[in-house]
């Protein structure tokens, strides 16, 4: 099966085509992260105006790069929330258009699903064999950290669509955090790489000095990162009204460790209490190299493997869209060409309780 997915759910105006929810034939994507820096954030009616202006050429092409025509494509599918109302509109009315041209399935997607649904995805040659070698998709029962600009959540994924919540952000998402850090600081956005490349020239030993406290919560799988925020402002202040000069590396390196440990240490306490063998990470954060290896090793110690998307696959991209929608496809279910754009949409987690009820 071939879906055609488009994704325009904030800055990133995306088309691809993915067979069998797992294979990218490919994946283009036009991003506007250059025009909105000058902001120092994403301002809504210039994304719609953008992904307006985008939408027709990332759909062609995909097509070109999968080698395929209108008449090849089995089902449509696009994100309608959560996200900017103005961009998912767009996205989310041209899936449909095409969907009814064509008398194809239509699906719309939760974004946050399709974060989980990138480590799914396997790039495909001209030959059509992957070039992953974990071509074995995950297997469940699976723990995963879905860490994005908006959205900080651990979770068990017992199957596919059955999302059991185990703790989330009290306040701010990690990727929020660090565009309000890289704004302190005075670096560019986004913040994550901004920090991630800011990090990279600090001296390891002045880093670890500096001091930035971690949130104690009554849920040990909760997070919270606006006093880890709150406190680096302070220090920026500090430096400011002595006349000092913000030593920005080695903060900026010691806010990431702050982050980064306090994701660590809740998701391999969720790995070891209910003994799972894989944990997935997904969402815009998935692609801090930090994160990844810090994660990497402490689930090793405990006998279990990490799993992540390539960097291209974490930060908002059609491909997961079009994977997520085959395995909903796949069970039967179809979304009405009625269905209209939801930008508070969330995922549909439940808790333990709830689900012993």
């Amino acid at each position: 099966m071939l879906v055609l997915g488009i994704e325009s759910s904030c800055d990133e105006t995306g088309a691809s085509i993915v067979r069998d929810g797992r294979y990218v034939l490919s994946n283009a994507l036009a991003s506007q992260a250059d025009l909105h820096a000058r902001y120092g954030g994403v301002v809504p009616e210039v994304a719609a105006r953008q992904q307006l202006a985008a939408i027709a050429p990332a759909l062609e092409t995909a097509l070109q790069k999968a080698g395929c025509r209108w008449e090849d494509i089995d089902a449509v599918a696009a994100s309608y929330g959560p996200g900017l109302a103005g961009p998912l509109l767009i996205g989310l009315t041209a899936a449909k258009t095409i969907a009814f041209a064509s008398r194809n399935p239509f699906l719309g997607i939760n974004h946050l699903e399709a974060h989980i649904y990138a480590n799914w995805l396997l790039t495909t040659p001209e030959n059509g064999q992957s070039t992953n070698k974990e071509d074995a998709a995950p297997q469940f029962p699976l723990v995963c950290l879905l860490v994005s600009g908006a959205h900080s959540e651990l979770m068990i994924v017992r199957d596919h669509g059955i999302y059991e919540l185990l703790g989330q952000t009290r306040d701010d998402a990690a990727g929020e955090a660090f565009d309000k850090v890289a704004r302190i600081l005075g670096l560019r956005y986004p913040g994550g790489p901004s920090i991630q490349n800011a990090a990279k020239q600090a001296n390891t030993a002045v880093a670890a000095k500096i001091r930035i406290p971690r949130a104690k919560l009554r849920n040990p799988y909760d997070f919270s990162f606006s006093g880890i925020k709150s406190h680096v402002n302070r220090m920026a202040q500090a430096a400011q009204d002595e006349g000092q000069v913000l030593d920005t590396a080695n903060v900026a390196a010691a806010f990431q460790d702050s982050v980064v440990d306090s994701l660590v240490t809740r998701t391999v306490a969720a790995a070891r209490e209910f003994h799972v063998s894989t944990v997935l990470l997904a969402g815009g954060v998935a692609a801090n190299i930090a994160l990844r290896q810090k994660l990497a090793a402490e689930l090793q110690k405990i006998g279990a493997t990490l799993r992540f998307p390539p960097v291209e696959w974490c930060t908002d991209n059609a491909a997961m869209i079009a994977g997520a929608a085959y395995f909903h496809l796949h069970r039967g279910e179809t979304s009405p060409l009625t269905l209209d754009v939801a930008p508070q949409l969330a995922l549909p987690l439940y808790s333990p309780a709830s689900s012993a009820e």
